[in-house]
């Protein structure tokens, strides 16, 4: 069974129907983004949903076939009609049907960018946002794959367009979530529980909690988020309802315990779903792009108001959930709240307060290697903030690291989707500090990857210049040798070592001039003029 297989194929149908000046409806862009975010990590289990996804595609390309004027032309792939045994088409059409090693890993370094970024494009087509430039790169991009005729050096330069379009998808995504909700502002988020029943919101969409929240209304159940759907705490618009108590745990990988602890339903809006324990496999349900064989999928399309009721009257009859923790921890450090503190920062900085930026963004996941992100948090001089985005917060976001000038050294911009603020800050503070070369800024990039959506942001970092980016806690076992050393020689793209190690090697000089940063080595950034200018004039035009 391979749904990669046919969103390819139908994404080379309406490739060549651009190419003829033919429109393509939303509709179809929607279906090739849900195709793409369904296959993401840990998103959708159930064999039943992805074949009607399949079945769905065939039946629109079949359509869309009709309307080509030299089908004959095509790829196998469009061709296909699903005819035959689907697990058997799965084993001759997968990853390993590529002979080429590094023609193979590049497809795949390719593949699982659009994933990520088919993620940023659906999160906003739900708030009603869209980009046709976006929706035809991705298609055109995952029908490029299919062609045996490129080269090395040709999917090289994908890759990087692929950076390119991750920058705009995830700006388009940023204007749909401040558009609906409001810039996030510095917020302290309760991590205790109260006394009602609950639902606890994992996964990343949106507008799934706000439309819970609106439910939940005057009934009595509370509504908390868990792992990467802690950040809707820091926008505005949520702040109105009265029954959104806190957060509940931790990273998506701790939620076989937690979400038993709990107690009441859990909502799965997208990834990751951990295969449920029995204990609480009847109270999980899933909506959008996820699902789970046994659980109750909450259906709804975009534009469309979706029922939770059945949700809502499970949990009245739930018990409150087992606290197991209290406090709060504090977040809302996008773009905008950071540049609002921008004089503040820049008086840190003059002072020496603040030394150096790291910016520890990316997945957290079970793995005991992961512990070196708590230790690299723990190790780093008292001069230095953090900054960060996705669940790789968890493994330092409820330290005692304390703040400078009233600062706090972990500034949380949000979720995996808002890797994008970081890239705007860092534009951004060289604005700031009147710098000429963003290179002089002392930011270094520590990235923990996992999934998709780690690999669009490294790829979109790698599209607006920044090098010397560690990547952990191993390289991905997709990159041929041959495509790693590519990464390594052009990017010093590089591992993780112990803290220990990368501690020394990352050492800054203590004294930092206002208007020339010094050198620090292993850890410094550096952009090409050209993808700097690029960046500023595209970050500056307000997109």
């Amino acid at each position: 069974m391979e749904v990669n297989y046919g969103t390819k194929g139908i994404s080379a149908v309406t490739t060549v129907l651009r190419q003829e000046g033919k429109q393509i409806s939303a509709e179809i862009n929607h279906l090739i983004t849900l195709n793409l975010f369904t296959t993401i990590t840990n998103a959708n289990f159930d064999k039943e949903s992805i074949e009607a996804r399949i079945r769905a595609t065939l039946t629109e390309k079949e359509v869309l076939l009709t309307q080509v004027q030299n089908p004959s032309a095509l790829p196998e792939a469009a061709k296909w009609d699903g005819s035959g045994d689907w697990e058997e088409k799965a084993g001759t059409v997968g990853v390993l049907s590529t002979e080429n090693e590094d023609i193979r890993s590049l497809r795949e370094l390719i593949t699982y960018g659009l994933k990520g970024l088919s993620a940023y494009s659906k999160h906003a087509n739900v708030l009603l946002k869209d980009d046709n430039e976006v929706d035809a790169f991705l298609q055109r991009a995952l029908a490029a794959t299919l062609d045996d005729s490129l080269s090395v050096e040709d999917l090289i330069a994908l890759t990087m367009e692929t950076g390119k379009y991750g920058v705009s998808g995830m700006a388009m995504l940023d204007k749909a979530n401040t558009d609906s909700y409001g810039n996030p502002e510095v917020t302290k988020v309760n991590i205790g529980v109260g006394k009602n029943p609950g639902i606890l919101v994992s996964g990343h969409d949106l507008c799934d909690l706000e439309m819970l929240l609106e439910q939940t209304q005057g009934t009595g159940v509370d509504v908390y988020t868990h792992s990467e759907m802690l950040p809707a705490h820091y926008y505005p618009a949520f702040k109105k309802y009265p029954n959104f108590v806190g957060n509940y745990g931790n990273a998506w990988w701790k939620q076989k315990e937690e979400f038993e602890s709990f107690n009441g339903p859990i909502l799965m809006t997208t990834n990751c779903i951990v295969p449920p324990k029995d204990s609480y496999k009847d109270r999980l349900y899933t909506t959008g792009a996820a699902g789970y064989p046994g659980c109750t999928h909450i259906p709804g399309e975009i534009g469309e108001q979706k029922d939770f009721s059945v949700i809502i009257e499970q949990a009245k009859k739930c018990a409150a959930p087992n606290e197991i923790e209290a406090g709060e921890i504090i977040g809302g450090f996008a773009h905008a709240q950071v540049l609002a503190l921008a004089d503040k920062v820049v008086e840190a900085v003059k002072s020496g307060a603040i030394k150096k930026f790291v910016v520890m963004a990316g997945c957290d996941g079970r793995a005991k290697s992961r512990d070196y992100y708590t230790e690299f948090a723990k190790a780093l001089p008292k001069d230095a903030v953090i900054l960060t985005a996705g669940c790789a917060k968890y493994k330092y976001n409820k330290l005692p690291l304390g703040d400078i000038n009233g600062i706090p050294r972990v500034l949380d911009a949000g979720q995996c989707n808002d890797s994008y603020s970081l890239a705007v800050i860092a534009l951004k503070l060289k604005d700031v500090f009147g710098l000429d070369d963003i290179n002089d800024l002392p930011i270094a990039y520590n990235i923990a990857w996992y999934e998709q959506k780690a690999v669009i942001v490294l790829l979109a970092l790698l599209y607006l210049g920044v090098k010397n980016i560690h990547l952990g806690p191993t390289l991905p076992a997709f990159l041929s040798p041959n495509v790693a050393k590519v990464l390594v020689e052009n990017f010093g793209i590089a591992g993780i070592g112990t803290v220990e190690e990368d501690m020394k090697i990352g050492e800054i000089a203590s004294r930092l001039s206002f208007h020339r940063f010094m050198e620090f080595g292993y850890f410094r950034v550096h952009f090409s003029v050209t993808r700097s200018r690029a960046a500023r004039d595209f970050f500056s035009s307000g997109a």
